[in-house]
């Protein structure tokens, strides 16, 4: 549950329209801005799957070791996000993009070259997750702040959002394929450089844009990146909505790394699928994404934000619950799996893009890389934790079960928004009290 906005007392019929208008299409800026993180969401999407079957198909590890290597790329999200939040308040969001993608460019390519040598172990996988982890942190923040820098008119940052989210959603469908197919028909090492291509090719579209960005700026000393943080920590617990996103994110986040981790290890293992439809079945989330991002626009203004976002999360998180019951690795199963994904896609979207909504909404502009930053933090840093829990739920207590365990789990997180102030939201979103510009 992770991260479309507008102050405005009309934010429902704004939200109800996904595309951009023409004008903001025919901005060369915002172009480039939607090809560029278009192409880091499929790098980022197809490494999260190559990084983990690598460690599984070419280096035969165990539950426990792809946890710790789940975990290990996972920590920056606890260790770094704060500080992400403080800083990119104070940079140039196109600066953060680029370098960051250039540092994840040269960390996949550098594994890739290492595994072609056949020096690529288990250990250097670790350092590997750990750098694209952290340069991933920076690049998340700057991506959920770009748009507000780019767009003068508050009208288009709800369409502009439904595009850029929409672009990640086709990144959900072909990442995970791309990169379990390049492992499965090819090798680790050429799906490791793919992903580090697409990187590369992400920096030359952003670098590209030439707009200047306001970056707000108080008169005087700069106030301390510790004082900032706690602003974003005292922001976000002050307001009942974004306390609420931060617990059911957190529930949802712990509980689906731990799951992740045993379902890695399930398809392969347990159903022997082959790594291409491994990929295949996990790209079948993107899709469900897509419609995620069609009903998000629909839906809040016709039930009531509330509603749907506990509706969603129930049937979405709820879904993984079937995956236990499945065996072999029949036509039939491959199905089953590419529904569960699918509904887990929509259910997933369509939380992700109304929260987003809520989120943007309630925050000040000053205010918005801290508060996606503090949310972050607070709702992923429990990721390496659960990551840990999941192999060793399956080690002790064997895939199948583990399944059942973390799948019963997820549903933790849509009980936090029934039982909240969240779970009332009605058909409007609530405005920013204020501005924050420090």
């Amino acid at each position: 549950m992770p991260s479309a906005s507008s102050a405005a007392s009309d934010s429902g019929s704004q939200f109800s329209r996904p595309v951009p208008p023409p004008a903001l299409w025919r901005t060369p800026d915002f172009r480039r801005l939607w090809v560029g993180q278009t192409l880091s969401q499929l790098g980022e999407h197809a490494g999260l799957v190559v990084l983990p079957l690598f460690a599984v198909l070419v280096l035969d590890s165990g539950a426990g070791e792809l946890g710790v290597l789940r975990a290990v790329g996972q920590a920056p999200i606890l260790l770094f996000s704060l500080f992400a939040g403080a800083w990119v308040d104070r940079w140039r969001v196109r600066t953060v993009m680029v370098w960051t993608d250039v540092g994840r460019s040269l960390a996949l390519g550098a594994a890739a070259l290492a595994g072609l040598l056949g020096g690529l172990g288990l250990s250097t996988l670790f350092v590997v997750a750990f750098v694209v982890g952290v340069l991933s942190v920076f690049f998340d923040v700057a991506y959920q702040v770009s748009l507000v820098r780019m767009v003068d008119d508050p009208g288009q940052l709800v369409r502009g959002n439904s595009a850029l989210e929409g672009s990640r959603s086709a990144a959900q469908i072909g990442g995970p394929a791309l990169g379990g197919a390049l492992v499965s028909l090819l090798s680790g090492s050429v799906a490791l450089a793919s992903s580090a291509g697409l990187f590369a090719l992400s920096v030359l579209s952003i670098r590209r844009i030439r707009r200047s960005e306001s970056v707000r700026q108080q008169p005087g000393r700069h106030p301390r990146v510790w004082r900032r943080i706690h602003e974003g920590l005292r922001f976000v617990g002050s307001d009942a909505s974004l306390r609420t996103v931060c617990l059911a994110s957190a529930a949802f986040q712990f509980s689906f790394a731990a799951l992740m981790t045993v379902y890695l290890l399930f398809l392969p293992r347990e159903l022997h699928l082959s790594g291409a439809s491994v990929g295949l079945v996990l790209a079948a989330t993107g899709p469900g994404a897509l419609l995620g991002s069609v009903l998000a626009a629909r839906l809040p203004s016709r039930f009531g934000y509330g509603p749907v976002l506990v509706a969603a999360a129930v049937v979405g998180d709820g879904a993984f619950l079937c995956v236990p019951a499945l065996h072999g690795s029949s036509p039939l199963t491959v199905a089953a799996l590419l529904t569960v994904s699918f509904v887990f896609g929509a259910g997933g979207q369509l939380v992700n893009v109304t929260v987003m909504a809520v989120r943007q909404a309630v925050t000040p502009d000053g205010m918005q890389g801290r508060a996606a930053a503090t949310i972050t933090f607070v709702g992923m840093g429990l990721t390496p934790l659960g990551s840990l829990l999941g192999g060793l739920i399956a080690e002790e207590w064997g895939l199948r079960t583990g399944l059942v365990v973390t799948g019963a789990a997820m549903l933790l997180s849509p009980v936090v928004m029934a039982l909240s102030p969240l779970a009332r939201l009605g058909r409007r979103l609530p405005a920013a009290e204020g501005d924050v510009s420090r």
